[in-house]
């Protein structure tokens, strides 16, 4: 079956199936955000680059930020909070996994947690989140466990300013740094990109929308990720995490990103109802629950020995 995305030449095949799925995907639809639940599941504490905007250390209950957990969680205990989470909580459709760290930087936990949760659930559908790095390594174990979502996020096409964006970028045992460790993660990305779209995976691409670094050139980015067969790109503010990097830049003008994503628009789709969620979200996009079962089975974030509020989250690069 062809599905052609609205104002996107590119033409993709996706399944009939695919296409079902994603009318329940409340990120991938603008229509099923309203009526369908979902489940990120915290089982991937590692990640294998530093972003500039990034602190995954601490959690505070009120805040939902993407990195942001309250526990970290093994396969099997994903699993029991899954059927647990599932009884309680109306049209849930969607598992995702989006950290604390990513996802393909702890594949073995990520794949293992996916093959549990289809043995008691071959219905559910998974959605993953990575930045692309190891995509070219285990994008087709992503196609062959039956993923067909999968969000990337691309935040520039040359590594100048992605050298602005990543500190460091830890691939096969080295460390690199400035723009040569951009320029790996981007050429990853892009080969990633385009064999999870040729194999019929929706590709949707984050971009985060940093002013004086990367602001200027997004259309170029959505006017890659579309030749490349992405399906749709959500173009998201800066949220300064205190601790960060960037914790003193100003957050995105919601404006100027209405602006860019008008802009942008004319090249592919855009999401426009993205909430940024935490890595342990449940519920639906307006309304997150998680607060409800974060003791389900958890392997529990250390104390910070603060105020309560705050909880340190184990991770490493």
């Amino acid at each position: 079956m062809t599905f052609n995305c609205a104002n996107n030449s590119h033409a993709m095949q996706v399944d009939a199936g695919t296409l079902e799925m994603t009318g329940r995907h409340p990120c991938y639809s603008f229509q099923a955000h309203r009526h369908y639940a979902r489940m990120h599941l915290p089982v991937a504490p590692r990640c294998n680059i530093s972003c500039n905007y990034c602190n995954r250390k601490y959690d505070c209950v009120n805040e939902s930020r993407p990195g942001v957990t309250s526990e970290v969680l093994t396969p099997e205990a994903a699993r029991d909070k899954y059927l647990l989470v599932r009884d309680k909580v109306a049209n849930l459709s969607v598992v995702g996994i989006a950290g604390p760290g990513d996802a393909l930087a702890n594949w073995g936990s990520v794949s293992r947690t996916i093959k549990l949760i289809k043995e008691v659930d071959p219905e559910v559908i998974f959605c993953l989140s990575t930045n692309g790095l190891m995509l070219p390594e285990y994008a087709r174990e992503i196609v062959q466990l039956g993923v067909r979502h999968v969000t990337v996020t691309v935040n520039c096409v040359e590594p100048a300013t992605g050298s602005l964006i990543y500190r460091r970028v830890n691939y096969r045992s080295r460390v690199y740094r400035g723009a040569a460790g951009a320029e790996i993660l981007l050429q990853n990305q892009q080969k990633g990109i385009g064999f999870l779209a040729r194999q019929g995976v929706l590709v949707k691409v984050n971009i985060v929308m940093v002013k004086g670094i990367n602001d200027e050139r997004i259309p170029e980015v959505v006017r890659l990720v579309k030749g490349l067969g992405a399906f749709i790109t959500n173009i998201m503010p800066l949220v300064p995490a205190p601790g960060s990097v960037f914790q003193n830049f100003a957050p995105t003008d919601v404006a100027e990103l209405n602006r860019m994503r008008e802009i942008c628009g004319h090249e592919m789709r855009q999401m426009r109802h993205c909430k940024q969620c935490r890595a342990d979200a449940i519920g639906l996009l307006d309304e997150d629950r998680s607060q409800e079962f974060n003791a389900a089975g958890k392997k529990p974030a250390a104390d910070s020995g603060g105020s309560g509020r705050e909880r340190k989250v184990a991770t490493a690069l």
